[in-house]
């Protein structure tokens, strides 16, 4: 793409099911926002750990050397802290290994990400009519066709756009890193989580007084978040759709789901 990589000193190191001690990945991450030369910080990949971070870095520094950082799932928890600590305005988007390095990353991942950093304009409509390829680029064969989105709620709001994945929005509540949710447009999106879970933690979400906030909700593509007993049961079981109408069309506000966004396998 034309950018000049720098990885962190500590970027293959592995400790256990983490990717280095906490002590080694926060001092990655502030030696990048430190550096004058480093302009953006993409994330390798996500999948856990970050939350482990927040009490180590120092978000004074991060204010006053504001980069674009990008990176989606797990990352979830640093876009959190550094917009509650350091009001910086950071990027749910595609990650190194988790997307980008991929030989069937959609043509759309790619350029939906630099036209969104690189331009100083809106980057447009996420469910434009082919979200997925743009007419120049052929369909990969092994992309999956994902479901159509749809409208819970009609409406029209506008608010600033905070979310990420729900289960480390969950794991945020009560701790100084949550951002405030009055009147935004909260964004959500998890992995192979089925329907039950997602109950769980829109239950907490609702019981800890955030969703009643929203002005409006925006939910992504939930890969294998299906009940993979359904099939097998006589009784009903409830689909995600089921959930999220069940606990989301009470607030009242715009709901729109399967936009093309979120973890993919």
């Amino acid at each position: 793409m034309g950018f000049k990589p720098k990885l962190a000193p500590n970027v293959r190191k592995r400790h256990g099911f983490l990717a280095g001690s906490d002590r080694d990945r926060a001092s990655d991450l502030m030696r990048m926002f430190s550096d004058r030369k480093v302009n953006a910080i993409l994330c390798v990949r996500g999948g856990y750990g970050t939350p482990r971070l927040l009490p180590l870095l120092d978000y004074n520094l991060i204010r006053k050397n504001p980069k674009v950082f990008i990176g989606f799932s797990d990352i979830t928890a640093l876009h959190c802290a550094f917009l509650v600590k350091s009001n910086l305005i950071s990027f749910h988007g595609p990650m190194l290994n988790s997307d980008l390095n991929k030989p069937d990353c959609p043509p759309i991942t790619v350029s939906s990400l630099l036209q969104t950093v690189m331009r100083a304009a809106p980057p447009g409509s996420l469910n434009a009519p082919n979200p997925l390829f743009q007419k120049s680029h052929a369909r990969p064969a092994n992309i999956r066709k994902l479901p159509k989105t749809t409208t819970l709620r009609k409406g029209i709001v506008t608010g600033p756009l905070i979310g990420g994945n729900i289960s480390l929005l969950t794991g945020l509540l009560g701790t100084p890193y949550l951002p405030s949710f009055k009147n935004a447009i909260l964004f959500l999106e998890d992995l192979d989580e089925p329907p039950y879970r997602f109950d769980r933690m829109l239950t907490h979400l609702l019981n800890a007084n955030v969703l009643q906030q929203v002005a409006g909700i925006a939910i992504g593509i939930n890969y294998n978040c299906e009940d993979p007993k359904a099939k097998s049961m006589k009784e009903y079981r409830q689909t995600l759709t089921d959930v999220l109408k069940e606990r989301l069309l009470p607030l009242k506000v715009p709901i729109v789901i399967n936009l093309p966004f979120g973890t993919s396998p």
